[in-house]
């Protein structure tokens, strides 16, 4: 019997022990967002009305055809007047981009990002443990991590990654990296650039399906600093709470809806087909089927359970149909696709124009900045004071492949009210008025008398 109760208590004391160590790795393990800084270029890089029409009309591939089109997508896009394109674009130099307009792109978005970080958080990048460049489009050699590295002369023993082809949804791959590189460091800082290469990749050829990304996508990016240092846990602005990553790649539909190729004509650019609205509602449904049990509360699943208990589900009924995710989640932080994507995510999720606002402010200031995107609605909220301590916001990223990266974040302490990219304008938000000028200017471009006119006379 004493031999009996011996080994119960060693038992029970390595039980003990365990759940101890358990809770202390995973206190270890927690990933804080130190700081973070978004893009903002130089007044003279304005896309505007007048600008977006230069362009076009340097595209001597184009017709009637086309314009009518392009006026139809520009207008109903979600974008503004004060987003921002490339300097090669700009200057008229899309059509044949050089090495060094690319190159040039990527370190005035990375340097002056990550100038300003280490600057304001007060770490130095000599303290830098791991490096995480997420760019789709521009992979060269030296990798853009060997060029960060270089250009601040970090440690020879940082660990440097370097991510692409990962689309709009990279940025949350690249978070989640570092979390499971935390789970295995300790006491680490680590730094996450996100961004996206337009310089190279703007489209001259006709292709309607082709053409979507011209009037999508500008330029943008951020940096970001996080830790796993418990003694640093009072300075930082956010933990994340938990990451969901789903890549339906398998589904061939899903994989071609948004893919870099070739047109007839050779150029090249960035197709978005029909099928990709599909592709998205599969991988979100598969995601939040994971990330909802981790955010909401046991009641709540309780309650979705038992109210949907002998209802018959139907082929593509909403995963959120009868759910509150309002009862888990205070501030929803979308990716800033389009208007199409917000109106399409906002239905999904039953939010309201409230939690619309940010992600409709950001595409229609900043445009679709692609990895970049979501870090300039999470500064609109931070911007309008709306981040309390104790608050979780939910971030919903969707990119090529097809993914569905999603996030939620715990706002770490009050007072968060930093202006960042939106000082100067932040009171000018929200725009009641989000009509597009290209309908009052060009809407003439539609009258069918135009079938026999030359265009070249109309726009001169």
């Amino acid at each position: 019997m004493e031999f009996l109760m011996k080994i119960c208590l060693l038992f029970l004391c390595g039980l003990i022990s365990h759940f101890v160590n358990m809770f202390f790795q995973k206190r270890d393990q927690q990933c804080y967002m130190l700081g973070y800084e978004c893009f903002k270029a130089s007044d003279d890089r304005r896309l505007d009305t007048d600008a977006c029409v230069k362009v076009v009309l340097r595209n001597k591939n184009l017709g009637l055809d086309q314009y009518r089109f392009l006026l139809k997508t520009i207008v109903s896009s979600g974008l503004g007047e004060e987003t921002y394109g490339p300097r090669n674009v700009i200057d008229g130099r899309e059509e044949f981009p050089s090495e060094n307009d690319a190159h040039a792109e990527m370190d005035e978005i990375m340097f002056s990002t990550l100038d300003t970080l280490f600057e304001k958080t007060g770490v130095s990048p000599s303290e830098i443990d791991i490096l995480v460049v997420d760019v789709s489009l521009f992979s060269p050699a030296p990798s853009l991590t060997s060029r960060i590295i270089n250009r601040y002369k970090m440690r020879d023993n940082i660990k440097s990654f370097s991510l692409s082809g990962m689309g709009c949804s990279a940025s949350m791959v690249a978070i989640d990296m570092v979390q499971q590189l935390f789970k295995t460091y300790k006491n680490q800082f680590a730094i996450v650039v996100s961004t996206e290469s337009i310089a190279r990749h703007w489209y001259c050829g006709k292709e309607k399906s082709m053409m979507l990304s011209n009037c999508l996508f500008r330029n943008g990016g951020c940096s970001i600093l996080l830790t796993n240092k418990r003694d640093l846990k009072d300075r930082c602005l956010l933990k994340l709470k938990c990451a969901v990553r789903t890549n339906i790649g398998y589904d061939d539909e899903a994989y071609g809806c948004c893919i870099q190729v070739e047109d007839p004509q050779g150029y090249q650019g960035f197709l978005l087909t029909k099928s990709l609205t599909k592709a998205a509602a599969k991988a979100f449904t598969g995601n939040l089927k994971l990330l909802l049990p981790k955010i909401l509360p046991v009641w709540e699943l309780l309650r979705y359970a038992i109210s949907t208990l002998g209802k018959k589900s139907t082929k593509g009924q909403n995963l959120s149909f009868n759910l509150n995710l309002k009862s888990g989640v205070d501030h929803f932080c979308l990716h800033p696709g389009g208007r199409a994507v917000i109106d399409g995510l906002g239905k999904s999720l039953g939010l309201s124009e409230y939690d619309l606002e940010p992600t409709r402010m950001a595409l229609y200031r900043f445009g679709n900045t692609s990895a970049g995107g979501l870090w300039y609605v999470l500064s609109y909220m931070e911007a309008k004071k709306r981040l309390k301590k104790g608050d979780k916001i939910f971030m919903v990223s969707l990119g090529a492949g097809f993914m569905c990266n999603n996030c939620v974040w715990e706002v770490m302490k009050d007072g968060l009210e930093d202006t960042r990219v939106w000082e100067g304008c932040i009171d000018e938000y929200p725009r009641k008025n989000l009509v597009n000028p290209f309908t009052e200017k060009y809407s003439w471009i539609n009258d069918e008398c135009l079938n026999f006119v030359r265009l070249d006379d109309q726009f001169n």
